[in-house]
């Protein structure tokens, strides 16, 4: 009764679960982006928890929309982190934007996330997130540092 739709509930219900996941095991000393990029095993260790639940029950356009309201979702938590490093420096004349950042972090996750789901890979979920951060450590170090 507090949601306009099941759109609204879904993604309020992404926004805690995102809210529940720490940055586990990572030590003080981690780097910025670390902390960026640390929904990824949580979320990727969760997907494997449903998949086959979920498979049989959403199907792909209901994958689509739910990966679709996930990218948003993790692009304003993203975008959240990162505004303080992004307003602390000092404008170069081709600084990144910090919604175009976030937008990059959280749509790689997603091209990751369908490719691993979509192919039925078997890899478990340490190595899909290893994946993702290969493909974004360059990025986030360059960016962020």
């Amino acid at each position: 009764m507090h949601f306009r739709d099941k759109d609204e509930l879904l993604v309020s219900g992404m926004r805690d679960m995102l809210r529940s996941v720490h940055p586990a095991g990572l030590p003080s000393t981690a780097k910025r982006y670390e902390k960026v990029i640390s929904f990824g095993l949580p979320i990727f260790e969760h997907i494997r928890q449903q998949r086959r639940i979920g498979e049989a029950m959403i199907g792909s356009r209901g994958r689509a929309i739910i990966h679709e309201h996930l990218q948003r979702v993790l692009a304003e938590r993203i975008a959240g982190d990162v505004s303080k490093d992004f307003q602390g420096r000092r404008k170069k004349p081709a600084q990144m934007p910090p919604d175009l950042f976030a937008q990059y972090v959280a749509s790689t996750f997603i091209l990751v996330l369908n490719w691993w789901v979509e192919n039925r890979s078997p890899l478990p979920p340490e190595e899909i997130n290893d994946l993702f951060r290969s493909l974004i450590l360059p990025t986030l170090a360059a960016t962020l540092e």
